[in-house]
This record gives C-alpha cells, sequence and structure tokens, in this order.
C-alpha cells in the first residue's frame, strides 16, 4: 500500500467518478482501475463497487476511506508547512445533535483562533449521522446525549465503531418552550399539564428508534407529537401551537433569541452530555479547544 493509491482512493471517492478522478490526477482511466484493483486485492475489500451506472462505494470501503483521508490530509499539512512553507489551512469538523449551547461554543473556538486560514465544518444532525460521522472521520468530534434508557443500545455501537464517549455535563430535564406559553411562568410542569400540547421532536430518518430519539422519555405515549427537521421549524412551531420540547436547560438566547424559556420537568430523569472521539486518536489542538469551550456550560447544566 502506498500513499499514492491512498490519493487515488480519495480522489476517486470524491468525484465519485475514475474517468473525472484519473483527469485530476492526470493519469490514463486503466492506470488509475489497475492501481486500485491491486490496492483492494491487497487489504481484502472491495472499496469501490463497479455498476453500470458508475461506481459505489462499499460499506467496507467508507471506513477504510475515512482513514485514507486522515493519512493524505496529514500528509499535506506536512509538506504544506515544511516542504512548500506556507501557513498551513487548518481543518476541524464537529457533528451534533441539535444544541444551541454546541454550536456556540463552535463560535468561539473560530472567533479565539483567529486563523487566516482554515475549513471548519459544523453539522447539526440526526443522532446516528453524528456517530457514522466521528467514525468515518468525517467529524473529529460528534455531541450528544446519553442516559440510562438508550446507554446500552448506543455504547455497543460506540465500542463497535471504536469510539469513546465522554462525559461533559449532566443534567435533569426541562421543559422547552417560548415565554408565551401558558405553563411558561410556572417554577415546573408534569408531563400531565403537557399533554394537551403537541410535543415537538427532530426527525431521525432510517434510525428513527426511540433510541436514536434526540430528546428523552422518547418512549412515553404522547397524546400529540409533532417532527421536523430543523430547530428554526421547531421555534416556529413552539410559538405557532404552543408546542414545546424535552432538553438540558442550557439556552443561549444569543443564538435562539429571548422569546424562549426552560422550566423543569417534574421527573427523576437525567441526561448525560459529551462527546465523542475516536478511540486511541489524541485530539487536535482545534478539537482540545472546543471541547474546552464545550466544559464551560458545566456550571450552566440546570440541576
Amino acid at each position: 500500500m502506498t500513499l499514492t493509491q491512498l490519493k487515488y482512493v480519495v480522489t476517486v471517492a470524491g468525484e465519485k467518478s475514475m474517468n473525472e478522478a484519473a483527469k485530476k490526477l492526470f493519469i490514463s482511466q486503466p492506470s488509475l482501475s489497475t492501481a486500485i484493483r491491486e490496492l483492494e486485492t491487497e487489504i481484502g475489500i472491495e472499496v469501490f463497487r463497479r455498476t453500470s451506472r458508475g461506481i459505489v462505494v462499499t460499506p467496507e470501503g467508507e471506513e477504510f476511506i475515512g482513514y485514507a483521508r486522515q493519512v493524505t490530509e496529514q500528509c499535506e499539512l506536512i509538506d504544506t508547512k515544511y516542504i512548500q512553507k506556507e501557513n498551513v489551512k487548518r481543518k476541524f469538523g464537529v457533528s451534533m445533535q441539535h444544541y444551541t449551547f454546541a454550536v456556540n461554543a463552535f463560535v468561539e473556538m473560530v472567533k479565539q483562533f483567529g486563523m487566516e486560514k482554515y475549513e471548519f465544518a459544523v453539522r447539526e444532525t440526526k443522532t446516528y449521522e453524528v456517530i457514522e460521522d466521528v467514525k468515518n472521520f468525517k467529524s473529529e468530534i460528534g455531541v450528544l446525549y446519553v442516559n440510562e434508557f438508550n446507554y446500552k443500545v448506543l455504547n455497543k455501537l460506540f465500542t463497535e465503531y471504536e469510539l469513546e464517549f465522554h462525559e461533559l455535563l449532566r443534567c435533569s430535564i426541562y421543559v422547552y418552550l417560548w415565554k408565551g406559553h401558558p405553563l411558561a411562568e410556572q417554577e415546573e410542569i408534569t408531563l400531565e399539564e403537557l399533554e394537551n400540547y403537541p410535543c415537538l421532536s427532530f426527525e431521525q430518518g432510517n434510525y428513527n428508534s426511540f433510541y436514536f430519539a434526540e430528546e428523552v422519555l422518547s418512549n412515553y405515549q404522547y397524546k400529540q407529537l409533532i417532527k421536523a427537521n430543523d430547530r428554526a421549524t421547531l421555534l416556529n412551531l413552539m410559538i405557532g401551537l404552543n408546542g414545546y420540547t424535552l432538553c438540558s436547560g442550557i439556552i443561549c438566547e444569543e443564538l435562539n433569541g429571548s422569546e424562549y424559556c426552560a422550566v423543569k420537568l417534574k421527573s427523576d430523569e437525567v441526561m448525560s452530555i459529551g462527546y465523542l472521539k475516536r478511540k486511541g486518536i489524541a485530539l487536535s489542538e482545534l478539537g482540545q479547544k472546543y471541547v474546552e469551550e464545550l466544559s464551560k456550560y458545566k456550571d450552566k447544566a440546570l440541576g
């Protein structure tokens, strides 16, 4: 296995075409195909499946390409810094469930580094995709929660994918609603009091299991339930329909505005919010700074 072969694999995956990748690499298409096949034979897996419509990355290939991309990017950084003597464009990615404070931590991390060249990515996405992104090196860090209900299922995935979960904060469960909601002024709310209002939940796509829900008490039989794909829609439904969702209680008014509040849910449930990383791989300087910013919310977690 050579670095050149790894670059070939990454380029083909990016272009989704042998012909286009060959043009970009300035080699012939037959030479590229031969190099890819030799690599597949050596590593014992099929990275690309050839079809009448082109090529498709196999599930085994997705994981291999994740490792290959990490190697090639590191080599590019070394070449840029020590051979070409240029300023290095720093790269960092984080995937997360829909937590405003996690977005705000990302904002603060970017502000503090103040680099001229960077390529960062922040992905608010579904629970399973957070896990997949870290597994496949698409993101260095994933932010999600675990509790007594979902821990066994999620931890099994973490172990299978060679990931580590690090707890950052523990918090009680809060009802997130707009300040004009009839229950917004209460010190505590029961599930019974919420029955006549729609519970709002983030859609989880193909992995729409109770265990992958972003909200705790996902197996509760809600009388009214509405699923949405993004935070903006959820916030609109809170105002338009007096909807609510269950959350950590950590509010970032600078991003969501001051029209919303969190009221303690009468429940003994606790959620643990933390970050995922690849097992055995140290966090980059950017990753460490992001975790540091996330950790600042520990004192803001409502008990």
